[in-house]
């Protein structure tokens, strides 16, 4: 292995996504290796986790959950706060993202009758409150630091437009429209020259 190489899903969303963005805003030559889902469960048991995305770095074991991917690339690349107490502020934003994830992404996989239920359940409750929360600890403008892009805004930006896009079902595209710093980091990622050019050279510019 010549260079770096990045391990998920052929789709632009969640955590590969978010990790693809920080390879190439880092300015990386790394390999994006998209599988299909038929391929994932050969693969399963060969990753470090039993999940994706994993980076597989040369001389080095592979790497994965996307947290620690993100991290290790934002200290490297000048993306990640050298502070250490700024840095530990934002790992864990990037754990309030996974617990949003954690909380929703089972219902992708129920009976339609249920996961309206669960989705609805989630609209009432648990995601204006997780809105909240984000929000609350959003200090800075227009990203979570301040004047410089990190990790943390790419999964802030990606959880965000997950949503807003009116295409999960039970989930009102509106669900984050009463929290404008929320927004304002998900349009000011959206709208960073490095992520305008990673979508430029794929065909998803569509989807920011």
């Amino acid at each position: 292995m010549s260079k770096p190489k990045l391990i998920y899903f052929d789709a632009p969303v969640s955590r590969g996504e978010e990790c693809r963005l920080a390879l190439h805003l880092a300015g990386i030559d790394f390999d994006d290796e998209r599988i299909s889902p038929t391929s994932w469960p050969a693969m399963k048991e060969h990753t470090p986790y039993g999940g994706m995305p994993v980076l597989e770095l040369p001389g080095r074991p592979a790497l994965a959950h996307s947290n620690a991917i993100l991290v290790f690339i934002g200290r490297r690349y000048g993306l990640h706060p050298a502070d250490d107490f700024e840095a530990a502020r934002h790992e864990g934003m990037m754990q309030h993202v996974e617990d949003l994830r954690a909380v929703v992404g089972p219902t992708i996989r129920m009976e339609e009758a249920e996961k309206k239920a669960r989705r609805e359940a989630l609209v009432a409750g648990f995601m204006p409150a997780w809105a909240r929360a984000a929000e609350n600890n959003i200090s800075s403008a227009p990203f979570f630091g301040g004047a410089k892009i990190h990790v943390v805004d790419l999964k802030l930006h990606l959880v965000v437009r997950w949503f807003i896009g009116g295409k999960v079902d039970h989930i009102p595209a509106t669900i984050f429209a009463g929290f404008p710093k929320l927004n304002a980091v998900h349009a000011a990622v959206r709208d960073h020259a490095g992520v305008i050019s990673w979508y430029a050279n794929t065909s998803v510019a569509g989807l920011i």
